[in-house]
């Protein structure tokens, strides 16, 4: 027969079968948390909860060491009494003060029995606190020689001291803590580089995009001003749509811009759909006619006004035939827009090209934001800031493969009609 494991290991002695099993339960527990939580503060806060409770403590705490200043800060503090949310806000001690800067310093568990007799209790966190600490068992949180911080767990709760038993499973934690802070950290640094990554890309597709349009503003300035000093009125025909142009684009862009910065409640009222619909087509009606596009309109079955927010639709259907007439750029083509009521409680709209379509590998990835597969002519705005609209109205939109070829954009919208609603009221906007 092997050695007894309680031979080899003296500090199990004073444990019981049921004990162990409840520590191995904790610490698998613990060591679980790495994959399923990334968050180092709700980490943190799982690992402190486990240390207090399989030491039967009144409070635990994590401190992680600042390298920068070289001082230890509360990140975690939980207990059954107190204040423990001051140690995080009025706390920082230094390698010298308290139990945890010695901890810290020495790189090795101390178990203080009487915390208020010991000269390097430090009372301040205490008072703090409003917390009183009896003793207190402190083990250091280290990972490849690095430290990481200071574990604490304080008072025991049936009133006596911590054991040899309790330094030993608490070292054990600490290790375990320190390793996935330390897996955490570096999983939050991916993170954050991946996002500055994203924004600097998307910020040099958005450098490029206003400056197309402010070199069209120069240009088209410049020749109005030579067409004036001239009074040759065929410079200024042929400059002014280019610089009316331009003004629409930044506009747009601008509005883009609003409209995913916050989130904003649909301002509904009774709209004749058909008339929006009409209204953003006018508005871009230069565009398709330079483009060679031909609209055509099926509006029949919407069957009256419907309560929608009025300018929000219109900032919607400009995207839309704003892409639309992107995607048939250089084929020429058409643009179908087609609106009709499958019930009384929605609305359907489709926009549909005849241009090349939308790849299947970007269905899903068409409505993120900064998205865009038109280079330095497009923002990655639009279909994102059309796609917020929609589920702000409750509503639903995809894109789909047009019949013919080329991309069909589907919106689904709750509208219920004016007679249902009893409001009367129709926007500004498209009174006649």
């Amino acid at each position: 027969m092997g050695t007894p494991v309680h031979d080899e290991i003296p500090w199990l002695d004073s444990a019981s079968r049921e004990e162990v099993a409840r520590v191995v339960e904790a610490l698998y527990r613990v060591h679980s948390l790495a994959t399923a939580v990334t968050d180092i503060d709700s980490l943190l806060v799982r690992i402190s909860q486990e240390a207090k409770d399989v030491a039967r403590a009144e409070a635990a705490s994590v401190m992680l060491f600042d390298e920068n200043t070289q001082e230890l800060y509360f990140r975690t503090a939980l207990g059954d009494s107190g204040d423990q949310d001051a140690l995080k806000r009025e706390v920082r001690l230094t390698l010298s003060q308290g139990i945890a800067g010695a901890t810290a310093a020495s790189r090795a568990s101390i178990n203080v029995h009487d915390a208020q007799g010991d000269a390097r209790f430090y009372r301040e966190a205490d008072a703090a606190s409003r917390f009183e600490t009896r003793n207190l068992l402190a083990v250091p949180m280290i990972d490849h020689d690095q430290l990481v911080g200071v574990l604490e767990v304080l008072n025991k709760s049936d009133g006596g001291d911590f054991t040899d038993f309790d330094t030993r499973v608490m070292e054990m934690f600490g290790s375990l803590a320190a390793a996935e802070v330390i897996s955490a950290r570096l999983i939050e640094e991916k993170v954050r580089n991946e996002r500055l990554a994203a924004i600097g890309q998307a910020v040099t597709g958005l450098s490029h995009y206003i400056k197309n349009i402010v070199t069209g503003l120069t240009s088209s300035a410049d020749l109005i001003d030579m067409g004036l000093d001239r009074q040759n009125i065929e410079v200024l025909q042929r400059s002014w749509p280019v610089f009316r142009r331009s003004t629409k684009r930044i506009a747009n862009f601008v509005q883009d811009m609003l409209s995913l910065s916050k989130p904003r409640k649909p301002v509904r009222e009774a709209c004749n759909l058909e008339e929006i619909i009409h209204d953003a087509h006018q508005t871009m009606e230069e565009l398709f006619t330079q483009r060679k596009v031909d609209v055509v309109f099926d509006c029949q079955d919407v069957g009256g006004p419907v309560m929608l927010d009025a300018q929000a639709m219109h900032r919607c259907m400009l995207n839309l035939l704003g892409n639309a007439a992107d995607a048939v750029e250089k084929t020429g083509g058409q643009v179908r827009i087609r609106v009709w009521r499958p019930d009384d409680e929605q609305v359907v709209i489709e926009c549909e090209d005849t241009g090349p379509g939308v790849p299947d590998e970007h269905k899903r990835e068409i409505f993120d934001m900064f998205f865009s597969t038109k280079g330095a002519k497009g923002t990655g705005l639009g279909l994102a800031a059309t796609h917020k609209s929609i589920r702000e109205h409750g509503g639903t939109i995809e894109v789909l493969d047009a019949p013919g070829g080329g991309a069909c954009f589907r919106i689904v919208l709750p509208a219920p009609s004016v007679s249902e609603s009893g409001q009367e009221e129709r926007h500004p906007l498209l009174q006649s």
